[in-house]
């Protein structure tokens, strides 16, 4: 089995669990605990600025409610939180980082649900709770959206109370955006430039019509076929784009899937990277460090671990 198809069985077999456990976490799970110090040589944690990208580095952690293969963001979020912090203490000084917190809020499903857009949302006590968890850490929250058969903008659109808050973004996450009759998992959704400018363009005029500072607006690839027409996402006032390079494996196969899928990426994108802990670990590989990571040309201005 290739490392992309047990990633389609992992996370469309565990969209159940998350999935039922999308309402609140349990009681207490995102209190704010105190944090443990950071390493004297660790950069500072900052506070979001206007524009999160244009000079901080974002350094994240997936995740949803009861699906721990998804992401160290789950179950206790104050401790999830203090393992992201010690994560960010292994970063080079010298940029201030911002801690992100990607809750998959919108999770993909292998059966069609009431509306059949095989797919459903989190629970606006979830999004508070995991909210929360990223402003005890001065940090910003990314409502990552795996839309089925949905379109992505009516599913941001389903979040717009919680896109005012000025520390709410979105990742969108188009592998798991299928065709009609096309059933998640079978075979990589897609997605098209034109489709992530239209979310691009009302993130920010929200952001304008509100006056928010910019709106960080992620979107994921895992493949050449994932994006198609890149070029007609075009830059929006109001708006930060990421584009986030999922390649799973060595870091020889990271890299590889890195430089081919960089160069379609329009020049008002910035560039993100994730990393797995557990797939790309497999068979005695080492993860990348962080060092390592922002070797990466271009730079990458968000750094996700699940």
């Amino acid at each position: 089995m290739t490392d992309h198809s047990r990633r389609f069985v992992l996370t469309v077999g565990l969209a159940g669990l998350a999935a039922s456990a999308c309402g609140a976490p349990r009681r207490g799970s995102a209190a704010a605990a105190p944090m443990a110090p950071a390493p004297a040589a660790a950069p500072a944690l900052a506070q979001p600025p206007a524009d999160p990208l244009a000079t901080n580095l974002l350094v994240g952690f997936c995740g949803a409610p009861g699906a721990k293969a998804l992401g160290r963001m789950t179950g206790d979020l104050a401790a999830a939180g203090r393992e992201l912090r010690k994560q960010i203490g292994t970063f080079p000084p010298g940029r201030p980082i911002t801690p992100v917190v990607e809750l998959i809020a919108t999770t993909v499903h292998r059966s069609p649900g009431a509306d059949g857009m095989y797919r459903s949302r989190c629970g606006d006590e979830t999004v508070r709770a995991y909210l929360d968890a990223a402003r005890a850490m001065n940090g910003l929250l990314l409502l990552d959206i795996q839309p089925g058969r949905a379109d992505f903008l009516p599913e941001v659109r389903a979040y717009e109370h919680w896109l005012k808050e000025p520390d709410v973004g979105v990742a969108l996450d188009p592998e798991w955006a299928v065709e009609p009759g096309v059933v998640p998992g079978k075979k990589f959704g897609r997605t098209t430039g034109a489709e992530l400018d239209g979310v691009a363009h009302y993130l920010g005029e929200l952001a304008q019509l509100h006056r928010l500072p910019a709106k960080v607006m992620v979107y994921h690839q895992v493949a050449s076929s994932v994006v198609r027409d890149e070029g007609l996402l075009k830059p929006h006032p109001g708006v930060s784009v990421v584009k986030v390079v999922d390649g799973i494996g060595s870091a020889a196969a990271k890299k590889a899937t890195w430089k081919t899928l960089m160069p379609s990426k329009p020049g008002h994108v910035r560039a993100g990277f994730k990393l797995f802990f557990d797939e790309d670990t497999r068979r005695g590989a080492a993860l990348m460090t962080p060092a390592e990571v922002l070797a990466l040309t271009p730079t990458p201005a968000y750094v996700l671990y699940e």
